[in-house]
């Protein structure tokens, strides 16, 4: 095992609420955008939702995959699918040997929209109509195994489960596989398709999600007094990580460098954060010093920052906490405000949020604030983007999830 093994970032994709590619989605966060809209599908009214909006996608996979492909896959594996085959074609489709190639893409829910649908058929019309393909459609790890036949991935196809931290618990696992010696290539990331009338009644029945429903996109406001709950999103991110020296052989393009991870659960609440912060600042002290780094040396942060009023002080006391007098040298940026809650793809779109700042020296701005909340203790970008300094620099990326589970990501320029 090689720990001092770099890891680096050579191609990325995403199908977002804000766009079908990750240069659109990017495009759409720099333009301070909202992909929150307003739900058209008649499940809203037939069971008289209290919140009638989310960020759905932006571009329908079935714009960009076969027929037959959509009809074998859940939306969580087609979107999967979408990014994959973007961050893939993005980091110049490489040679590789198949065993030394790997895919690790998490979900927090899996493939919901296939298991409903064929409860339905089951109960309504009985055992001969149930699709013959129900189990792998629903199955969490529907996604990875997908995008490992396509691509042709034989070292392993990998499902991270830990909610809203699955996507970037995804990238730290595709980080060891590689320091482990098992892979030279990763497609990494999360997938999520929840928008359905189950999860999203559970969600409003918790009430965690906002019910701005007359103005959607101003409704996902991290830090801002207002802040009255989520607005659930829904897509995928994926990356291409390879070791540094894979990556330079062949002469790819590099991003950045994914520098460690870290990770620790709070044992404290299964949907609450613990309220102090201790284990989520764990979690950003390892992922910093695993990377070799001190806190003085991260400049920003991208931050979990969902717009619930109990979760956004937690995470501000948890980086006060993991950070000290260094935090005020660091500026923080709530990207959810525009893509809203992807669940268990929040982590690595946000985790190629993170890659994409270091890359072009860019704090995106936090959209929707108005009234800054007091008891948020943080440099927040917001009105305009922060540039980011020249020379070595560091971000990290905060992901935190229902069960307590804590992931933080460390991105270094390269």
């Amino acid at each position: 095992m090689s720990t001092e093994r770099r890891v680096v970032v050579t191609g990325l994709g995403a199908t977002t609420p804000l766009g079908g590619t990750i240069t659109e989605t990017w495009d759409a966060i720099l333009a301070g955008r909202s992909g929150a809209r307003t739900l058209t599908a008649d499940w809203v009214e037939k069971y008289e939702l209290p919140v009638t909006f989310a960020a759905s996608i932006h571009t329908s996979p079935e714009e960009v995959l076969t027929k037959v492909e959509c009809r074998r896959m859940d939306p969580s594996a087609q979107y999967a699918m979408v990014a994959s085959r973007e961050a893939w074609a993005d980091a110049g489709s490489p040679e590789v040997d198949p065993e030394r190639f790997m895919v690790a893409i998490g979900t927090g829910i899996g493939g919901v929209h296939t298991l409903l649908a064929q409860w339905d058929n089951l109960r309504e019309k009985g055992v001969r109509r149930v699709f013959p393909l129900a189990v792998p459609m629903l199955m969490p790890n529907t996604s990875s195994g997908n995008v490992s036949l396509a691509l042709g991935a034989r070292a392993g196809a990998h499902t991270a489960v830990s909610a809203c931290a699955s996507g970037a618990e995804s990238m730290a696992l595709a980080v060891d596989q590689i320091r482990l010696g098992r892979a030279d290539i990763v497609v990494a990331g999360g997938t999520e398709a929840a928008i359905h009338p189950l999860p999203f009644a559970g969600f409003t029945q918790m009430q965690a999600l906002s019910t701005r429903n007359d103005d959607p996109q101003h409704a996902s406001r991290p830090y801002d007094t207002g802040r009255d709950g989520f607005v659930m999103g829904e897509g995928a991110a994926v990356i291409v990580l390879e070791s540094e020296e894979h990556a330079r052989a062949r002469g790819a393009r590099i991003y950045a460098e994914l520098a460690a991870a870290g990770m620790s659960s709070d044992a404290h609440h299964i949907t609450a954060p613990e309220p102090e912060g201790a284990g989520a600042s764990r979690a950003m002290r390892e992922a910093v010093e695993r990377a070799g780094l001190t806190p003085a040396d991260i400049v920003h942060i991208n931050a979990h920052a969902t717009s619930t009023p109990v979760g956004d002080v937690a995470e501000s006391n948890a980086i006060r906490r993991a950070f000290g007098d260094a935090t005020d040298g660091m500026c923080v940026s709530g990207t959810k405000s525009m893509t809203g809650h992807l669940l268990g793809a929040a982590g690595a779109l946000e985790g190629l949020f993170t890659i994409l700042s270091v890359h072009h020296r860019i704090a995106p701005a936090t959209i929707n604030i108005e009234d800054m909340d007091p008891a948020i203790h943080l440099d927040v970008v917001r009105g305009e983007h922060r540039k980011l300094p020249q020379g070595d620099i560091a971000a990290l990326n905060n992901s935190f999830g229902f069960g307590g589970h804590n992931v933080a990501l460390t991105v270094k320029s390269i």
